[in-house]
C-alpha cells in the first residue's frame, strides 16, 4: 500500500488526513488535540484497543455507550463537539466504508460536529472500493457477529464470509460509503496508523 498516495486522495476529495506510524502516536495526538472538548465515540474495537475513553475522559467530556449503556448516551455522543469512530474498511481509492447494525455509528457521523475522526489501522486498507466492501461484509462484520456473541452463519460458522443471512440476530442493516465529507460537519479528520486495529 502506498500510504503517501492515499493521503493525497484523501486530501483532493476534501478529508483532513493525518499519518502516525504507531498507535501509541495517535492516542497521543488525538487526546492533546481534543482535550476540553465533549466528544461522542462510536462502536469501535479500535478505540477500545487505544484505551482512548480513559485518556480522553481525563481531558474531558466522552460519551461512549459501550461505558455508559443507555439511550441518553447515544444522544449525547451524536451531538458531542468530537465525534471518533473507525472504519470497517478504506479503499486506497479513497471510498470509506461503515456497515452498521443500529445505524448509530452512521447517524452520529453525519451529525453537526465540530470534527468526525475516523482511526483506520493499515489492516482496513484495500486496494479498491469493492474489496474494501468484501472486507466489511466477510472480515470485519462476521468478527464483530462473533464478538457480540450473535447467532448467525457468519459468527458460528467455521469459515469467515458473510451469508447475507435473514438472522433477526444480524448485524449488518446499514451501508455507509463517504467518498467526500458530509456538509454538515465542520472537518473530516481520517488517521491513518502504521499498526493493525480493530477488526
Amino acid at each position: 500500500m502506498d500510504i503517501p498516495r492515499l493521503q493525497k486522495t484523501l486530501e483532493a476529495a476534501g478529508f483532513t488526513v493525518q499519518w502516525f506510524p504507531t498507535a501509541q502516536a495517535a492516542k497521543e495526538a488525538l487526546v492533546a488535540r481534543f482535550a476540553g472538548k465533549t466528544i461522542g465515540m462510536g462502536g469501535s474495537v479500535t478505540l477500545r484497543d487505544l484505551g482512548l475513553y480513559e485518556a480522553l475522559s481525563q481531558r474531558g467530556t466522552v460519551y461512549w455507550h459501550w461505558q455508559q449503556p443507555c439511550p441518553e448516551t447515544l444522544a449525547q455522543a451524536a451531538q458531542a463537539q468530537v465525534y471518533l469512530t473507525s472504519v470497517n474498511a478504506l479503499a486506497e481509492t479513497g471510498q470509506l466504508v461503515n456497515i452498521d447494525g443500529t445505524g448509530n455509528r452512521i447517524s452520529a457521523a453525519a451529525g453537526a460536529h465540530e470534527t468526525v475522526c475516523y482511526l483506520v489501522g493499515r489492516n482496513k486498507i484495500a486496494p479498491t472500493f469493492q474489496q474494501a466492501l468484501w472486507r466489511a461484509r466477510n472480515i470485519a462484520a462476521p468478527l464483530n457477529a462473533r464478538r457480540l456473541h450473535r447467532k448467525t452463519p457468519c459468527a458460528q460458522g467455521e469459515t469467515l464470509r458473510c451469508y447475507d443471512c435473514r438472522s433477526p440476530e444480524r448485524i449488518c442493516n446499514g451501508l455507509s460509503v463517504l467518498w467526500r465529507p458530509l456538509g454538515g460537519v465542520g472537518e473530516t479528520l481520517v488517521c491513518l496508523v502504521g499498526e493493525d486495529l480493530g477488526y
